[in-house]
């Protein structure tokens, strides 16, 4: 098909550009990636689950606590499902709930430790769903002054745990960005041209992800160092290949059993157009629901590898399947500073 010859070509083309861009060799790319448990070659990452979530707490920024939840019932809840995802063959997993919204880097490390997962965690403020996970510091803080802190979790660790960050998470609503999500989205920015840590936004819309663009190229910062979480939710697909052409990742996360159909489209429609080197792809998966009996229902990582890929592999071959689990993951997630150019 169509998009079989075109991957190819595309994808062999974009991977040398991008190992030259950043000061690598074409035949041996070195780059990290920092997980939970410290950091790791990229290589090393195997196949990864680029959205998923172990714990999330909507009760707001301004109660958000530890408190509110046992560690060890967590725990307890989320290994076996970890474990499964592991049998599947998983070896790499981003968690992307941020601080403020229930990220606990030491669950995940106990975690990663008990499943031998190459488990990623976050830094950044969420700003989606009107600002009610965004810390009350962050509305008289500067860019700056919020780069500063992201940075220091990169540097330092966090919550005073030698924990560190793998990716910058925030978040915006659809639409022009707030001026509150206009400077994370700045102090992101910034925190990439001091870390080289990848930008992952939540992100309302397809207007909303040309705005991100947008201000990131202002603060000299290339495109390539972002992801537009939920891409799929953009029903107009030519933002995706508009998003694309700028040089960002488009992620369709979300799969589960009843989308499998229409995240092949959208991943196919990506292909045809030459950018199946640029399309990640996850389950937003998870969690434990704090705040309900139990954890509530927590929705297990499977159906990317017991449906989506088994009907994928229909239309792609194994070299193709592997670049979107394998290969544009480790390229997503690689530490280093991206900058227009």
């Amino acid at each position: 098909m169509m998009y079989r010859r075109q991957f190819i070509q595309t994808t062999t083309a974009a991977l040398i550009g991008v190992a030259l861009a950043d000061g690598a060799t074409a035949a041996q790319p070195k780059f990290s990636v920092m997980t939970v448990r410290g950091r790791i070659n990229a290589d090393q990452l195997g196949v990864t689950l680029m959205h998923e979530h172990v714990l999330v707490d909507f009760i707001g920024a301004d109660k958000a606590s530890r408190n509110r939840y046992d560690a060890q019932q967590v725990f307890e809840t989320a290994l076996p499902h970890l474990k499964k995802a592991v049998a599947l063959g998983c070896r790499t997993f981003v968690d992307c709930t941020p601080a403020w919204l229930g990220r606990d880097a030491s669950i995940l490390q106990r975690l990663a430790r008990a499943t031998s997962l190459n488990i990623v965690t976050n830094t950044g403020y969420y700003g989606a769903r009107k600002h009610q996970f965004v810390p009350a510091h962050a509305f008289t803080e500067s860019a700056e002054q919020l780069a500063a802190r992201w940075t220091r979790e990169f540097e330092q660790g966090i919550d005073g745990t030698k924990i560190k960050p793998g990716i910058i998470k925030i978040g915006v609503d659809a639409g022009q960005p707030s001026e509150i999500n206009a400077k994370l989205v700045s102090a992101a920015a910034i925190t990439h041209l001091r870390t080289g840590l990848t930008i992952g936004s939540h992100t309302g819309d397809g207007a909303a992800a040309m705005q991100q663009l947008d201000i990131l190229e202002k603060h000299g910062v290339s495109p390539r160092a972002f992801i537009w979480i939920h891409a799929q939710s953009e029903k107009n697909r030519e933002f995706h290949t508009q998003a694309a052409k700028r040089g960002c990742w488009v992620e369709f996360d979300g799969i589960s059993s009843r989308s499998v159909q229409s995240h092949l489209e959208l991943v196919k429609h990506l292909a045809e157009a030459g950018f199946a080197n640029q399309t990640l792809i996850s389950m937003d998966a998870g969690w434990y629901h704090v705040g309900e009996p139990g954890g509530g229902n927590y929705r297990g990582y499977d159906s990317l590898f017991t449906e989506f890929l088994p009907e994928l592999r229909k239309s792609f071959s194994a070299a193709q399947v592997n670049q979107l689990i394998v290969a544009n993951p480790r390229q997503a997630l690689a530490l280093r500073v991206r900058k227009t150019e």
